[in-house]
């Protein structure tokens, strides 16, 4: 007997693994601070937890529209004119049980095997994997530390071949926390323009986290529209991430393509969430915005903590919750040949839980979330200070 020969394409992302490795160490009692998940830890919002009430005590607890209830998709489209100014029938959106089935539908409408799929690195874990499960071709372009890890409109048009079909990038950025600016995301358009076979998938799951002002999608340059797959969800920006609710709009062809995909793996996401999402797409957005304070004060101070560690080389991510420095300087010191086996060190040594760079396309990297309490961010940093002060 042997499993699907599709397993070996695959690994289980490392966020995740760190995660889980967390958690057991802290079960045999050791003191974990776990700087591996991308997970706000502030509550959901009281006002969408009642809506979830209200939805129980009114009936939805039976099985859902596949793509989502109507009253949903509206919210959803009216999310995206009042927020980006972007025209959405809701037959051209649908939700998901999270962004990442999102991608994964998103990718399995579109892509056919040996097509090649550009990912700018560092990216998200899942990406890559995605696609190999879809049979595509993965082409890594990598972004420089000097640019915020952000990748050219010259490096985008080597990268294009007659295989080339799908695009995939996130702003903000997981794991960089880098955002493209209105005159990058042109740029990269531009390109795309004189590329009519190529679709965009961007993923904007982090759009309420960004300390620069306004988010800027790359679906609003009107030439390429037609072509982009925009990713979102409630995980972040609401504090949701337990609730399992993503949502995805595009082309209507893929979206209904989406729709025959998600019917036959899960069917519609949880009836009594759809309905709470509806609560927080339309309700107060002051709960989001006291978040972002909070995520700025944070990285704030974990790019000035981090930036007076010898060795450490930091710049400062514009949004997400994420600082992703360089550790070249720590690799072949000691018996630390790799950004996995520093991680390991950090666990060991100061208790830590990061994830390598590796994960996401960078091996002279490392991520850290401050998705958690500032007290824990000036205990962990304090650790790692003293564990890598030792291994330099």
């Amino acid at each position: 007997m042997s499993l699907a020969e599709r397993l070996q394409k695959i690994d289980e992302p490392q966020t995740i693994r760190m995660a889980k490795l967390s958690r057991e160490l802290r079960a045999q009692g050791k003191d974990i601070i776990d700087l591996s998940l991308g997970e706000p830890d502030f509550k959901t919002p009281r006002h969408i937890i009642e809506a979830a009430i209200q939805a129980m005590d009114d009936g939805y607890t039976k099985y859902p529209p596949v793509a989502g209830f109507p009253e949903l998709r509206q919210a959803i489209a009216d999310k995206f004119k009042r927020d980006n100014q972007l025209e959405y029938k809701p037959d051209e959106v649908m939700v998901c049980t999270g962004a990442k089935q999102c991608i994964a539908n998103s990718v399995l409408s579109v892509v056919n095997p040996g097509d090649e799929v550009i990912i700018p690195a560092p990216f998200w874990v899942t990406y890559a994997d995605i696609v190999k499960l879809a049979d595509g071709k993965v082409v890594q372009l990598s972004g420089l530390f000097e640019n915020d890890f952000k990748i050219t409109p010259a490096q985008l048009e080597q990268a294009i071949s007659p295989r080339t079909k799908l695009f995939m990038f996130s702003s903000p950025c997981n794991p960089t926390g880098s955002i493209y600016s209105h005159d990058e995301l042109k740029g990269l358009a531009e390109v795309f323009t004189k590329h009519p076979n190529i679709y965009i998938l961007s993923d904007e799951i982090y759009e309420y986290i960004n300390f620069e002002g306004k988010h800027e999608s790359i679906a609003q340059f009107p030439e390429i529209k037609d072509r982009v797959i925009i990713i979102n969800g409630l995980s972040k920006g609401y504090a949701m991430t337990g609730w399992r609710l993503g949502f995805v709009a595009g082309p209507k062809d893929v979206i209904q393509a989406s729709e025959k995909i998600q019917s036959q793996f899960t069917s519609g996401p949880n009836s009594i969430t759809q309905r709470a999402a509806i609560t927080a797409l339309n309700g107060d957005m002051q709960p989001t915005q006291d978040m972002q304070i909070a995520f700025r004060e944070r990285r704030d101070f974990l790019v000035n903590a981090l930036s007076e560690i010898k060795g450490l080389k930091v710049n400062n991510p514009p949004g997400a919750f994420y600082v992703f420095p360089d550790v070249s300087y720590f690799l072949g010191k000691g018996d630390i040949k790799t950004a996995e086996e520093l991680c390991m060190y950090l666990l060991d040594k100061a208790q830590v839980s990061c994830v390598t760079g590796e994960a996401f396309g960078d091996p002279h990297c490392i991520r850290i979330s401050y998705a958690t309490s500032m007290d824990k961010l000036e205990a962990a940093v304090k650790r790692i200070k003293q564990a890598l002060e030792e291994l330099g």
